[in-house]
């Protein structure tokens, strides 16, 4: 009998691949994925813990459940990712009505989980366990099998690739060690082999993830000879039919120079690269735990619009994180406009479990945080719409993502969006699109085909 699986997923493209996984997981047992809770016989949360603000949303959405539990005794509901990891069985204790707890790692288990808890051998699963041996399964094996579901359209063009997992720089603030574990290296063969498969399905654009893709190759790098990021970049890139590669996300501290030289010898490898630099002032990025000043990131980003003038950069910022004062934000400001990023996303710091800058003294009153933020990001619109009117009168590539009645849209190899009508219905998603830009916003772009 058909079972039908609704995931909502939090946060990061790494949570995005993972729900993909799942779906993929749990198709082979039958299990149909659908776009609404409505009726569904197993409701999965897979979630964030990055910022406390993501984590309340869980729980918020965690206690609206509940009555549909009373209603529906036989839904499962789960709880997945990195507030599974976190919370643990504080989640029973929170939620009573909640079946199972998957960790980050532990996702691979939810078919026997599910089997389990159906056939009423138990009443609860749990399984966090973080292990420093554990390998990431084989499963690129999943895109072969008949009932892997169907993407969407979009999804379709686009996909993600998990490279590695973890993250070995335990900065003070961030709680993703604790949730996601050591830095465990994904086999060359296996990633090699899953981008072929997913080009051969017609995807056109690949994204490799890690929580620090730099670092790739340097710890439990299995099955394989360790190769640097760079040497994996480059097998990647030659898989015969792949139009745009792309990877996310970065430390500076590991960014290395044969990384950086990938942009100028790679047709492929989009000019589009996320940052993170967190913080504009040394002494803020040392209680951080960063381990590289604004100096030496300063010379990076010269170092990489020199091998690729065109490329866009993009960035994280942390605002009022513990001791951070006036003179720091105005560094981070100062950073702001000599880098001028095409983008940033930027928050409010917020305590997070496990981590240093929990117990950090200083902290930052919440309105001065409100208030830093919101000088940072009006100089952040101010900048990219500046950079985005430098494509006035250009002709930009547009790999198309939706088409419609009223107008197309898709994105150029530095991931500006752009809106354009098409004079005939000859275009279809994945196809290329030669776009001269006559208007800019602060977040997109338009223009008309020529």
């Amino acid at each position: 009998m058909e079972k039908r699986l609704y995931i909502k997923t939090f946060g990061c493209q790494m949570n995005i691949r993972d729900s993909e996984i799942i779906e993929q997981l749990l198709a082979q047992d039958g299990y149909l994925a659908v776009d609404a809770p409505d009726h569904a016989d197993v409701i999965i949360l897979n979630t964030c813990s990055i910022r406390a603000k993501a984590e309340q949303k869980v729980f918020s959405l965690l206690g609206q459940l509940r009555d549909t539990k009373k209603q529906h005794p036989t839904l499962r509901i789960g709880v997945a990712g990195c507030v599974a990891q976190q919370e643990g069985d504080q989640i029973f204790k929170r939620m009573p009505h909640v079946d199972f707890i998957v960790g980050t790692q532990q996702i691979y288990q939810l078919p026997e989980i599910l089997y389990r808890l159906n056939e009423g051998q138990t009443v609860h699963e749990k399984a966090t366990d973080l292990d420093n041996t554990f390998s990431i399964p084989p499963f690129q094996q999943l895109l072969t099998n008949k009932t892997t579901p169907k993407a969407s359209a979009e999804s379709g063009l686009k996909r993600f690739v998990t490279i590695m997992q973890g993250c070995n720089n335990y900065c003070s603030y961030c709680v993703v060690p604790y949730t996601r574990g050591r830095e465990i290296s994904r086999p060359v063969t296996d990633i090699v082999e899953e981008v072929e498969i997913l080009v051969d399905q017609g995807v056109k654009e690949i994204t490799l993830l890690g929580q620090n893709v730099n670092s790739y190759g340097m710890t439990n790098a299995v099955a394989d000879t360790p190769v640097s990021f760079a040497q994996l970049l480059r097998q990647v890139a030659a898989v015969k039919g792949l139009g745009r590669l792309r990877f996310t996300t970065s430390n500076p501290k590991d960014l290395s120079e044969d990384l950086m030289r990938c942009f100028a010898e790679l047709e492929n490898l989009c000019p589009h690269f996320h940052l993170p630099v967190q913080s504009g002032s040394n002494r803020i990025l040392a209680l951080m735990n960063r381990k590289y000043t604004i100096e030496e990131y300063l010379q990076k980003v010269e170092t990489l619009r020199s091998y690729r003038p065109e490329i866009a950069l993009a960035t994280d910022m942390i605002i009022g994180f513990p001791g951070e004062t006036d003179a720091d934000f105005e560094q981070t400001v100062d950073l702001l406009k000599t880098v001028q990023y095409h983008g940033s996303f930027s928050f409010k710091y917020s305590d997070r479990p496990f981590t240093r800058s929990a117990d950090f003294p200083d902290k930052v009153p919440e309105e001065v945080k409100s208030e830093r933020l919101r000088i940072f990001q009006n100089l952040q619109d101010e900048i990219s719409l500046a950079r985005n009117n430098d494509y006035l009168g250009h002709k930009v590539e547009v790999m198309v993502e939706t088409v419609t009645a009223k107008e197309c849209k898709g994105r150029t190899s530095t991931n500006h969006i752009v809106h354009f009508v098409q004079p005939r219905d000859t275009l279809a998603p994945g196809d290329i699109a030669h776009v001269t830009i006559n208007h800019a916003g602060k977040h997109s772009l338009k223009g008309l085909i020529t």
